[in-house]
């Protein structure tokens, strides 16, 4: 996978950040990001064709890959199963007729 993979890759491509600063070097930016805490970021291998699943739902939804995996992940550590998510779903659904 390259990187031009991401859509957003040509539009910024050919843009000079040598002279960025981390967010750190940036009070308003370390505040916000602060802020938002409660995230890690890791690196982990997962499978092309795992990938490619989060992707295209992702784009079908509108969404991020990484927050559909991220969902994904909290729900199978908190022992949702396929089952509960379809029963909450129905429940929904019904609820709005």
């Amino acid at each position: 996978m390259s990187n031009n993979s991401d859509p957003l890759f040509d539009r910024y491509a050919e843009m000079d950040f040598s002279d960025a600063k981390p967010v750190s070097e940036i009070p308003a930016l370390a505040k916000l990001q602060a802020e938002q805490g409660g995230k890690s970021r890791i690196t982990m291998r997962v499978d092309n064709d795992t990938l490619a699943i989060f992707k295209a739902r992702a784009e079908m939804s509108g969404g991020n890959y990484q927050t559909l995996m991220n969902e994904a992940l909290r729900q199978f550590a908190q022992g949702i199963t396929l089952v509960d998510v379809v029963r909450e779903t129905i429940r929904k659904e019904l609820h709005q007729v």
